[in-house]
């Protein structure tokens, strides 16, 4: 598996899917140094997704938690083992829990 590959498609494809929902939410969405940033007003708070090449991994820092994502062959992206969730659905959810409303990411 070419971990960085991956890593470099599902970020920029999150990427490209919280800029188009930031506009009706609350939200501002950054890049640096190949990590996503969200930044929150109200309530305030900043999540951090960034690829993790030594452990093969995609962390998120969200809501006082670390989620720590792998590669699956089966879901051809990014899972959170112990939900299932997908790395744009958790994503969604830990938003919509941060902003207290339902989002999906497309």
């Amino acid at each position: 598996m070419d971990f960085r590959r991956h890593s470099d498609v599902a970020i920029e494809d999150l990427k490209q899917s919280l800029i188009r929902a930031e506009d009706g939410l609350d939200m501002e969405v950054e890049e640096n140094a190949g990590a996503l940033h969200i930044s929150f007003d109200d309530p305030p708070a900043r999540f951090v997704i960034t690829p993790n090449t030594p452990v093969r991994q995609i962390w998120i820092s969200a809501l006082v938690s670390s989620f720590k994502l792998d590669w699956s062959e089966q879901s051809n992206g990014f899972v959170l083992a112990r939900t299932s969730e997908g790395l744009k659905d958790l994503v969604a959810r830990l938003i919509g829990e941060q902003l207290g409303v339902t989002i999906h990411l497309t």
